[in-house]
């Protein structure tokens, strides 16, 4: 059965200054800041929340259901998706603008900076979930245009396809009432702990008291290196961090973890168990470049 994945494909520039930024920002000319950073690597990696979903998802063995938007610049990512096999028939391709572009810079403590230009990716909301499709059991909305984020909840929570709101960098982008209706819709709320706080103040709640929503039947709160807490019904649970054995770039090890979230919850999973394997799958991420070159061992598959 197949997983809906929606949300952004961009292309990542992936730089590294070697040095600090809080050692290069003076608090107290932050209303005048002007800064800029030696960055003396830069690579171009394929990226985007709905690529990396997709390429750890297929990892596992799961069958990814991509509905993004790629532009006129996308051609070699197209063909990369269909290499792996996954269905790119959600895919709409924009001729008359470019893929969206991300530019990161990662310091010393892996704090990140990022440019996004949106592109494509601002067209997302044209084409619907097919909701009269029957082999979507399962779904994810991660970053993507504004509209296309509305739309896809309201769509997914119509025809009742369970489905995780992922907010992530978007987060800033909708109003209290609109968060709240978003977390109204879904099943399960993922969110990194700087993003539980925001959404959170937005819609005047804490994790508890969201996580007792009789619609969720969970929050996911990750923590990095310290693993991740899982809320139920006003319950926390938490799920001690994996040792990564080298620290070599944190793009896209929240996406890795949600693909092993939808992977253990497609097999009807204890989200406790999908979370630990999450916590696995984003060690193994953080240690190799960009969002889809890591690869997952066969003992770990077996147990997947």
């Amino acid at each position: 059965m197949s997983v809906l994945i929606c949300g952004s494909l961009a292309f990542d520039t992936i730089t590294n200054f070697h040095g600090r930024f809080a050692q290069q920002i003076m608090p107290d000319k932050v209303h005048m800041l002007n800064v800029s950073f030696l960055v003396p690597t830069l690579r171009r990696e394929y990226g985007g929340c709905a690529g990396n979903i997709a390429y750890t998802l297929h990892l596992l063995g799961g069958e990814p259901l991509v509905k993004g938007a790629i532009g006129n610049d996308g051609g070699d990512y197209m063909a990369r998706l269909k290499g792996w096999g996954v269905d790119t028939s959600l895919v709409l391709q924009a001729q008359e603008t470019y893929t969206a572009q991300c530019m990161i810079i990662t310091d010393e403590d892996n704090n990140q900076i990022t440019a996004f230009h949106p592109g494509a990716m601002m067209l997302a909301h044209t084409t619907p979930v097919p909701v009269e499709r029957k082999d979507i059991t399962l779904a994810i909305v991660a970053p993507d245009g504004r509209e296309a984020m509305l739309g896809h909840c309201q769509q997914l929570a119509d025809a009742k396809i369970p489905f995780i709101f992922d907010p992530g960098q978007n987060l800033p982008l909708f109003s209290g009432p609109e968060l709240q209706r978003f977390t109204e819709q879904a099943t399960w709320v993922a969110v990194n702990d700087y993003e539980g706080a925001m959404l959170t103040e937005r819609i005047g709640t804490t994790i508890e008291a969201l996580s007792r929503q009789p619609n969720l039947k969970g929050v996911i709160v990750t923590l990095g290196a310290e693993g991740c807490e899982v809320w139920i019904n006003g319950s926390r649970t938490h799920v001690p961090g994996v040792a990564a054995e080298a620290v070599v770039d944190p793009t896209g090890c929240g996406d890795a973890f949600r693909a092993a979230l939808l992977h253990g919850l497609s097999q009807g999973w204890s989200l406790a168990r999908c979370v630990a394997l999450g916590n696995q799958i984003g060690a193994l991420k953080i240690a190799q470049r960009g969002g889809q070159n890591h690869t997952v061992p066969p003992a770990l598959l077996a147990a997947a």
